[in-house]
């Protein structure tokens, strides 16, 4: 299992802009996973959970959700980075997200992301990273997407 990078501190953090981190360990989408988000968001489209209909459609087989990937980013980043001497994180949104390729069932993902931005922001400090999901064999990423995480002391 891939080890986070740890930073001591939020002025660690803050040092740190540009650093790239990763790439964590694969993570295999099966369509296990796929009908678990459709049922837990009501997205039951045939690319995501028919797999007779999808093996005739476009992809070939069904499709991971893009917000399932984007849902991913919380968990992978635990496995990036983490910062002690905080009372808590918080995700606080998204700034840009694009879902570049597709996740065909079966596919394995794994995630980087770079520091682009440490401030000071509502009472806390504030993370932005540029967070790139790829699947293996793939030829352009799944995900990218700017995170936002607000850390409070």
């Amino acid at each position: 299992m891939s080890q986070p990078r740890i930073f001591a501190s939020v002025d660690e953090l803050r040092a740190s802009v540009g650093e790239q981190l990763g790439p964590t360990d694969w993570r295999e989408i099966d369509q296990k996973r796929i009908e678990l988000f459709a049922d837990a968001t009501d997205d039951h489209q045939w690319i995501h959970v028919d797999t007779e209909r999808a093996a005739h459609g476009p992809f070939g087989s069904t499709i991971a959700h893009g917000f399932l990937t984007l849902s991913l980013v919380s968990s992978l980043a635990a496995e990036l980075y983490r910062v002690e001497g905080v009372r808590m994180a918080v995700n606080y949104g998204v700034n840009k997200v694009r879902f570049p390729a597709a996740v065909p069932v079966g596919s394995r993902l794994r995630a980087t992301a770079k520091l682009a931005e440490v401030a000071e922001a509502g009472g806390g400090v504030q993370l932005v990273a540029q967070v790139t999901i790829e699947r293996e064999g793939g030829e352009k990423p799944v995900c990218v997407a700017e995170t936002v995480v607000r850390f409070y002391l």
